[in-house]
């Protein structure tokens, strides 16, 4: 396997499972060491994290929601940009109090996650008309939860086509614009009262 010199494999990089001791199970690896950034790196948050600790804390806090990518805020939840989507308008939905798990929601938090989840959705067909949504909780760490201690729902518009290697073989996500036009785009269409 090829190396760029830095410990990250160049692209491209797919082992065979004969080159491994053990089994041969026949599947090739496409290792992608990269993503272990978001497992184990400094941008972890801590389990107990909460208020400045917790970056879904912190912007609920802030008032400024171009800086913080808040498209629409609720009373008891808010619409914010995920710094690293999927695909252009990836949104999650946040309760604002600090909880980690959805049985622990109280009824007016779970009304209000819903209800923007299904306005962000006519929000999202009217600005940019995606095909589908993959819309999802990943409940706790081992669920993939990147920030476990604060409930979040992913919303991903999905377009047919959108899915390819590139991030994966190239380390390289294309999206057509910035976070900033895209908040900015979405909280214009965001529907007042």
């Amino acid at each position: 396997m090829a190396s760029r010199g830095d410990g990250m494999t160049t692209a491209g990089d797919a082992e065979q499972a004969r080159d491994h001791p053990g089994e041969r199970d026949g599947f090739e690896r496409l290792w992608t060491p990269h993503r272990l950034v978001y497992l184990e790196g400094d941008k972890k948050v801590p389990q107990g994290a909460v208020g400045t600790e917790c970056p879904f804390c912190r912007v609920g806090l802030t008032d400024d929601d171009e800086q913080s990518l808040v498209v629409h805020r609720g009373r008891a939840a808010f619409v914010v940009l995920n710094l690293y989507p999927y695909n252009p308008g990836h949104l999650m939905v946040c309760p604002f109090r600090h909880v980690a798990d959805y049985t622990d929601l109280r009824a007016e938090e779970v009304v209000e996650v819903a209800e923007l989840t299904r306005t962000a959705m006519s929000v999202i067909r009217s600005v940019s008309n995606p095909h589908g949504f993959n819309i999802g909780i990943n409940q706790g760490a081992v669920a993939g939860a990147g920030i476990a201690a604060h409930l979040h729902q992913h919303l991903v518009p999905r377009w047919g086509g959108d899915a390819n290697f590139l991030p994966i073989v190239a380390r390289t996500k294309a999206l057509p614009e910035l976070l900033s036009q895209t908040r900015s785009k979405l909280a214009e269409a965001w529907p007042t009262g």
